[in-house]
């Protein structure tokens, strides 16, 4: 199985998904947004697929210092374009595997997602 992490190594929450992923014996490619940046066709992607209120991360400081007309009428392609310029904004861990996108950290979910039946 083909995976990939995308976050930030100092971000809790991506912590405490490799830990899991590491405990499960899973490998993976972990795709650093603060040195690797994050490409705008994925994210939209992503949003696509997920939606853009599970990827969008409005909980965090970096959604709530926005300037309010960076945050009013916030279409998907605006809030892509935040997104990819600012990877704080995007949800973390995301992780792409063969059955499709993982948004946040749920153990029950992964278990269900990622481990054999």
């Amino acid at each position: 199985m083909t995976l990939t992490l995308y976050g930030i190594p100092n971000c809790d929450t991506v912590k405490k998904a490799r830990t899991w992923l590491d405990g499960q014996g899973l490998a993976y490619t972990f795709h650093d947004y603060k040195k690797q940046g994050a490409d705008a066709d994925q994210v939209a992607g992503w949003v696509a697929q997920a939606g853009l209120e599970r990827v969008l991360n409005k909980a965090g400081t970096t959604f709530r210092k926005l300037p309010e007309a960076d945050k009013a009428d916030l279409t998907t392609e605006k809030a892509v374009t935040l997104m990819v310029a600012q990877p704080s904004l995007i949800k973390r861990p995301i992780v792409e595997h063969p059955g499709g996108l993982l948004v946040g950290f749920k153990q029950a979910e992964w278990e269900t997602a990622l481990t054999p039946a």
